[in-house]
């Protein structure tokens, strides 16, 4: 079997699909895509693809060193992502070849289900325990929530307790038992963070995501320690080696590749091997489509440290599309009491729909994310 083909689409809301194809009719669909930069990575991709063509998909690793070693620069969000979609759809096509699902390929299912959670408010959190509350009611045990809007380096406390606040607002509309994530996005700068992550102990967040940007992550060590509850990162590290230093540091206690970016299954699965080596949890994080989702839900059904999966149904930017629409069976990742079941189709276990991803791409997108500026002009984190 020979690869052929690799054909990609920009699709509503922000994601871009991929569709690997061979000469004996066997294929593959994956990911591949940065938010806000879907037709850098698509560009990318059609790079890739001269390693590719006329390659055996079946040597997944070794096409996965030839795209990544290969280049002299190497590493990054958009190469990272470009190969993370290419590896997800090697990975289907692999299981789909076998007539296998991918978590089989990778030594067998730990769980036979997810414990999912679910987004609340939007970019600047408003309402969040009314919000809360009707995610308890569809069977949730868990959300996340953006904690702050822009944040200056030195602010007014006022932000802080406006933080707090929403934070008290959630846990008061959901009770003890529910989990919180509570997302600062890396808005928030040291002189700030100190305070804040203190402050927030008295509501026991099940976790604080980026509370810093990625680029300061070494001062977590400095200002975090003794915390009463988890600290989590990775959406924004793209290989094993960032999560490297970060777990032998100690300086975190739950790490989030997403399979779109960090090198896709292959490489998600070496990172939640190098966590499980500290103690640290995996959570991997998923604000996309039903192809991350999926490849997802397959690293977390073999790893153990896995304990909860992001997922982006009904997010403030799906807008346009969701996503089940471009499924064929969207039952292959309904939620039930706040669980997911791991898909059991071969491959990655979901079936797109290619003709209304056609349909969909005549429509396409440019999406980018708001930029926020501070009182005085500056450019403030989003």
């Amino acid at each position: 079997m020979k690869i052929t083909k690799l054909k990609t689409w920009q699709v509503p809301p922000r994601w871009l699909f991929l569709k690997i194809e061979t000469d004996e009719g066997c294929y593959g669909w994956g990911e591949p895509v940065v938010e806000g930069r879907a037709a850098t990575v698509e560009a990318a991709v059609h790079e890739l693809a001269d390693y590719l063509v006329g390659q055996d998909p079946h040597r997944i690793e070794h096409l996965w060193n030839t795209l990544y070693r290969a280049g002299f620069y190497r590493g990054g969000p958009i190469l990272m992502s470009a190969i993370a979609g290419i590896d997800q759809a090697l990975w289907d096509l692999k299981g789909r070849d076998l007539n296998v699902p991918v978590y089989q390929l990778l030594g067998g299912k730990v769980r036979d289900k997810m414990r999912m959670y679910a987004w609340t408010g939007g970019d600047r959190p408003g309402d969040v325990g009314e919000g809360a509350s009707r995610l308890v009611e569809q069977g949730f045990t868990a959300f996340k929530m953006n904690g702050s809007s822009e944040m200056q380096i030195v602010d007014s406390h006022r932000k802080i307790d406006e933080a707090v606040g929403r934070v008290a607002e959630a846990r008061e509309a959901v009770g003890p038992d529910v989990g919180i994530a509570i997302d600062f996005h890396g808005r928030v700068h040291r002189p700030m963070a100190k305070s804040l992550l203190r402050e927030l102990e008295p509501y026991h967040p099940m976790f604080v995501e980026e509370p810093v940007a990625p680029e300061h992550l070494p001062c977590l060590k400095h200002i975090a320690g003794g915390l009463g509850y988890p600290l989590a990162t990775g959406e924004r590290l793209h290989t094993r080696f960032e999560f490297r230093d970060l777990l032998a540091e100690g300086m975190i206690d739950i790490v989030q590749p997403d399979l779109s970016h960090c090198g896709g299954i292959s490489e998600g699965m070496k990172i939640a091997t190098l966590a499980s080596c500290h103690d640290v949890a995996l959570a991997p994080h998923c604000p996309l489509g039903p192809l991350t989702l999926a490849a997802s839900l397959h690293v977390d059904a073999v790893n153990h440290n896995a304990f909860i999966q992001e997922q982006s149904m009904g997010i403030h930017y799906n807008q346009d599309n969701d996503v089940l629409d471009y499924l064929v069976d969207k039952s292959a990742l309904s939620i039930k009491d706040g669980f997911c079941a791991i898909p059991q189709g071969p491959g990655l276990g979901v079936e797109i729909d290619e003709a209304f991803v056609e349909a969909r791409a005549k429509i396409g997108h440019r999406w980018r994310n708001p930029v926020w500026t501070h009182e005085d002009g500056s450019i403030a984190e989003w």
